[in-house]
C-alpha cells in the first residue's frame, strides 16, 4: 500500500517535538547553556534510548525541552518551528499540545505561556491549533483547573486553541481521580480529549468515555475488553495512535501484536500519530511506514 503524500498529526506534544537544531535555537534565545558537549551528548539528553524500560522513564526526556520553554520568546519560536518542521514534512493539519504549568518555573503565569503560544502559531501560515493539557500528580488541583478556565477562554473552532486534555503517568494517577475535572470541563462546554489505555489498561479508557472525551489519547490497550471494543465503535470515539511511542514504552509486549490492524478490521475510528517525533526520533511519514510493516 502507497504511503499518503500529505498527512495529519492530532497528537503531538510540543515539548517532545523540541528537535536539535530547536533546542540549540532556544537556548540561543534566553543566553542558556545546554549540559551536552557535543550534538551526540545533546541527543542522548532529548532522544530515548533504545533501552527504556517504561513510560516513567521516557517520560524523564521531557526535561531539557521543558527548561528550554520557560520565556514568552523561547516558547513562540518553539511553536512557529516545530509548525514550520511539519509543513517540511508535508504535514497539512496538526493539533500540538502542551501543559502551561510546566513552562512556568520561569515566572510565567499559564496564561502568558498561551499568548506566547498563540503568537508563535500567528507567526506561520501552517495549519495548526492548540490542545492545553492538565497534569496528573500531586497537589495540581488548582494549577489543573486553571488550565481548564483558560481553556474555556480562549477556546475556538480554528486558529488557536481547541480542546483540553490531562496528560503524565497515567500508570501512577489514575483516570479515575481526575472526574470532578472532567465533570467541571463537561459543564463548561469544552471539549477534550483524554490520554487513556498506555500505562494503563482498558479500564482507563472505560472510565476517559465515560467523563465524556470526544477522543482518547493513545487508548491501544482497548484490545483487552471486546465489550470496550463495542462500545468505541457504537460511539465511533477515535483513537489517537501513536505505534513507535508505544514500542518504546512498551505498552504491549510484542509489537507483532499491536492491535492497530484489528482495530481498522473491526472499524474502530483510529488515527495515526507522532506523540513525541523528536524524543522517539520518528517523523508521521515513518509512523505511517511502521504501521504498515
Amino acid at each position: 500500500m502507497r504511503l499518503p503524500k500529505h498527512f495529519i498529526d492530532l497528537h503531538l506534544h510540543l515539548d517532545g517535538a523540541i528537535t536539535l537544531p530547536i533546542a540549540k535555537r532556544l537556548a540561543q534565545l534566553q543566553n542558556q547553556t545546554i549540559p551536552a558537549s557535543s550534538d551526540e551528548k545533546l541527543a542522548q539528553l532529548l532522544c530515548i534510548p533504545k533501552s527504556c524500560e517504561d513510560l516513567n522513564e521516557y517520560l524523564k526526556r521531557f526535561d531539557l525541552p521543558i527548561s528550554l520553554l520557560q520565556t514568552k520568546e523561547s516558547i513562540s519560536e518553539a511553536v512557529f518551528l516545530v509548525s514550520e518542521q511539519l509543513r517540511r514534512e508535508n504535514v497539512i493539519y496538526a493539533e500540538l499540545r502542551f501543559a502551561p504549568q510546566s513552562f512556568t518555573a520561569g515566572g510565567l503565569t499559564q496564561r502568558e505561556v498561551i499568548e506566547a503560544a498563540l503568537d508563535g502559531l500567528a507567526r506561520t501560515s501552517f495549519c495548526g491549533n492548540l490542545i492545553l493539557c492538565a497534569m496528573r500528580g500531586t497537589g495540581r488541583e488548582k494549577a489543573n483547573e486553571e488550565t481548564l478556565r483558560l481553556t474555556k477562554e480562549y477556546l475556538v473552532t480554528h486558529g488557536g486553541v481547541v480542546a483540553f486534555d490531562i496528560a503524565g503517568a497515567e500508570g501512577l494517577f489514575p483516570t479515575s481521580d481526575y472526574r470532578e475535572l472532567f465533570a467541571l470541563a463537561a459543564k463548561l462546554d469544552v471539549p477534550f480529549t483524554i490520554h487513556a489505555g498506555e500505562a494503563a489498561g482498558s479500564d482507563s479508557v472505560r472510565c476517559a468515555i465515560e467523563m465524556g472525551a470526544r477522543r482518547i489519547g493513545h487508548g491501544i490497550r482497548s484490545f483487552e475488553d471486546e465489550t470496550l471494543i463495542e462500545l468505541l465503535k457504537e460511539r465511533q470515539i477515535p483513537l489517537e495512535i501513536c505505534p513507535t511511542s508505544n514500542r518504546q514504552t512498551h505498552v504491549v509486549a510484542d509489537m507483532r501484536d499491536y492491535p492497530l490492524a484489528d482495530f481498522v478490521k473491526k472499524n474502530l475510528c483510529v488515527t495515526i500519530n507522532t506523540d513525541n517525533p523528536a524524543i522517539s526520533s520518528t517523523t508521521i511519514a515513518e509512523e505511517f511506514a511502521y504501521a504498515q510493516m
